[in-house]
């Protein structure tokens, strides 16, 4: 299993521990495949990785260069026309200042590496699951099928939900909530990820900032990422306080209420005290 280092690649973070990939890791975070892996570090695009007797090792700057790939694919460029770009970049052109921004932006947000589980580990963590679950469950991206294996990309979270259903909530409903909250955590984090890189919308949409604004520009980014997570955190935290307080309160008033309500009944009216008497 891949473990940090303390070397930060040149266009991480400073204070980042730099990520360490197999070449079947570095296939998974980037969602692409082994083989395309191979073909573009053939043709150039990819630098080769560091050896490790048998083993290739990949880092973050790899992660960071394929996601510009993938990028660059999506919309529409060819591979010899990023073949060009990347040549441009590596032989120290202007381009060059797209390396840092790349990193500071494209770069993982979250240094949580995936984990493999067995359809046996998941009956274990989760029970009996059946095949529309399964369906919801990599539909909604908490896992991904690899042959008869399921990888998670955040292994955390996916622990959490298992935690949760050995307390009693169902996975049905577990699912719905997901499916539910994700619409609105996507809004947020494009709203705080505007925010990390307004910066840029001083510059021209199709043209790179000065060389000379890159470095303090890079740096504001890598700044400003663990910042917008305090901000994710922190206002989901108040939130979830604002409604199990108010779902609290509801509960104990509504208990009250039946309190005096009872109590109410139970005590005999001024007619009844004067007929006795």
């Amino acid at each position: 299993m891949p473990k940090p280092t303390p070397t930060p690649p040149d266009d991480a973070a400073p204070d980042a521990a730099r990520n360490e990939y197999t070449v079947d890791e570095l296939a998974r975070v980037t969602d692409t495949t082994v083989r395309n892996v191979r073909a573009y570090q053939d043709r150039g695009l990819l630098a080769p990785p560091e050896k490790r007797g048998r083993v290739g090792i990949y880092d973050d700057t790899h992660v960071a260069r394929l996601k510009l790939v993938n990028h660059l694919l999506a919309r529409g460029y060819t591979l010899s026309n990023i073949q060009d770009l990347i040549m441009a970049i590596d032989e120290g052109h202007d381009l060059r200042s797209i390396l840092g921004l790349e990193n500071a932006i494209g770069g993982p947000w979250s240094h949580e590496l995936p984990k493999t589980y067995s359809l046996a580990t998941l009956v274990q963590m989760f029970g009996p699951v059946s095949p529309t679950a399964i369906t919801r469950v990599t539909d909604l991206g908490l896992l991904e099928r690899h042959g008869l294996s399921f990888v998670a990309k955040n292994p955390a979270l996916l622990e959490a939900a298992a935690a949760m259903v050995k307390e009693g909530i169902p996975v049905r409903e577990l699912l719905d909530v997901f499916g539910l909250a994700r619409p609105h955590f996507d809004a947020i984090a494009r709203l705080l990820v505007g925010l990390v890189v307004k910066r840029l919308d001083r510059y021209d949409e199709g043209s790179l900032p000065p060389p000379t604004d890159v470095p303090a520009l890079v740096d504001a980014i890598w700044r400003l990422r663990p910042l917008a997570a305090v901000f994710v955190e922190g206002e989901t935290n108040r939130a979830l306080e604002n409604a199990a307080s108010a779902y609290l309160g509801g509960r104990v008033a509504t208990i009250l209420d039946r309190k005096l309500s009872d109590q109410a009944a139970r005590q005999p009216s001024p007619d009844d005290e004067t007929g006795k008497a």
